[in-house]
């Protein structure tokens, strides 16, 4: 486990305080087809309508306000699949931070577009993720520029965290909130706020088969990190969630604030797509789906007593990827 020190609920109150009028307070829908299927009134947090598409602006947008003058002069350097990527290029922008990014070569096209167009220089040299992270690294040692961890920092975490406090603001006691998991920064946030403020609310962490980062598990008390081959991850159809790693911060913050980790299968994840799509009329990309795919596989043993809560994480979705997944068989 890392000796960092663990982001708190204050840290949380205090990032919402840093990102206001910053960043959108995003919107939450009821959605009474997604509660008919479940039996439970449910909701579906809307992060896709973010700055950026997603809500990786909040942490990393939260921790480059805290670099110093001689940090800002020096330059960033981080890594990420994509939407870490956006949102870290368009926080440096605003910051006037001069920013390196490294991506896998199979990262998608639009997003290295839009990385770059936000001002970051996108490197991909880098064959998978565990490869971007050590060019990261690297880099980092020779140029003195300053590392923004896409997950496992505090400062991320915390600005993560403000979605917790979002949903907690408009439904004071939710029996569950289920959230996309991948390096751990979203949902170690949201655990954190969520239980903070609704300590009886059940936080569940969703991940593809394809590329689990936790064990799944209907015990917090068995959190802990899965096993990976070594080597690229298997591919899979949800981009945003292919982080090489769980994040050891994040872990530290999730493993007696999750209540459960579920994994779903790549069918699973495009009919979640599908449902969102079609019923609640949002543009989510297939990671971005799964907290609702949870609930349509009927794959959660516990929501607890009280409204449910599916986190959309984000729209960045090409239209050819979008139109692969629609489209009747």
């Amino acid at each position: 486990m890392s000796t960092t020190q663990l982001p708190s609920f204050d840290d949380c109150t205090a990032a919402a305080r840093t990102l206001s009028g910053r960043i959108h307070r995003t919107p939450m829908f009821s959605s009474r087809s997604l509660g008919e299927r479940i039996g439970r009134e449910a909701h579906i947090k809307a992060e896709l309508f973010q700055r950026t598409g997603s809500f990786k602006l909040r942490g990393l947008m939260n921790r480059v306000a805290a670099l110093d003058g001689a940090e800002r002069s020096a330059g960033a350097v981080t890594v990420s699949a994509g939407n870490a990527a956006q949102a870290a290029a368009l926080a440096c922008a605003e910051a006037g931070v001069d920013l390196v990014v490294f991506m896998p070569r199979a990262a998608s096209e639009a997003k290295v577009a839009a990385t770059r167009g936000y001002g970051a220089s996108v490197n991909l040299d880098a064959a998978d993720g565990a490869e971007a992270f050590a060019l990261m690294h690297a880099l980092a040692e020779r140029s003195g520029r300053v590392v923004l961890h896409p997950y496992d920092d505090p400062a991320v975490i915390a600005g993560q965290g403000t979605v917790g406090l979002e949903i907690c603001a408009e439904i004071a006691a939710p029996g569950a909130v289920l959230v996309p998991a991948s390096g751990g920064g979203l949902v170690s946030g949201v655990a954190l706020a969520v239980k903070a403020v609704a300590p009886t609310a059940r936080v569940i962490a969703v991940q593809p088969e394809a590329t689990p980062t936790l064990r799944a598990s209907r015990a917090p008390a068995a959190l802990e990190r899965a096993q990976r081959a070594p080597g690229p991850a298997a591919p899979t159809i949800a981009d945003a969630l292919t982080a090489p790693v769980f994040g050891e911060v994040c872990l530290g913050v999730c493993a007696e604030r999750v209540d459960e980790v579920v994994h779903l299968s790549e069918e699973e994840i495009r009919e979640g797509m599908r449902f969102i799509y079609a019923r609640a009329k949002l543009a989510c990309e297939p990671g971005a789906a799964v907290a609702v795919a949870a609930l349509l596989a009927g794959k959660v043993s516990d929501l607890g007593e009280g409204p449910v809560v599916a986190i959309v994480s984000g729209g960045n979705v090409t239209p050819a990827t979008a139109a692969a997944i629609l489209a009747p068989a």
